[in-house]
């Protein structure tokens, strides 16, 4: 019998986790002009932190595999704009994509007026 209840204490933690994923992102993106949402061994989240901090950005990131809740957060960025991969990049409260995304935004001159109208510091 304790045992059960121990599973049952256990289950309502993790429902509790889950219900507050989605509210936790949404007040993290925006109360920040600039977050991605990250793993911190994935080669292009590194990509695109790197290509922000080039252009002299303030961003907030989010390693979501040192995070407690991370992969519930995940989950629900995924609920939120139907991308389950890292980088999740919002920009100004909108979400922007991935690296793909990014980067194009940048090579096509559109993401550094994106960060200037956020309020994101650019060099």
């Amino acid at each position: 019998m304790r045992q059960v209840e121990k599973g049952f204490g256990f289950l309502r933690n993790a429902n509790e986790i889950r219900e507050m994923a989605l509210p936790k992102a949404k007040e993290i993106v925006s109360s920040n002009p600039v977050v991605v949402f990250s793993k911190s061994y994935c080669p292009f989240c590194v990509q695109v932190k790197q290509l922000l901090g080039q252009l002299g950005v303030t961003f907030k990131a989010i390693e979501l595999d040192k995070e407690s809740g991370g992969s519930e957060i995940q989950s629900a960025l995924a609920e939120w704009t139907g991308q389950r991969t890292v980088p999740n990049v919002f920009i100004g409260g909108n979400h922007i994509g991935g690296c793909d995304s990014t980067t194009g935004l940048h090579s096509q001159g559109k993401l550094v007026p994106l960060l200037t109208s956020a309020g994101a510091k650019t060099a």
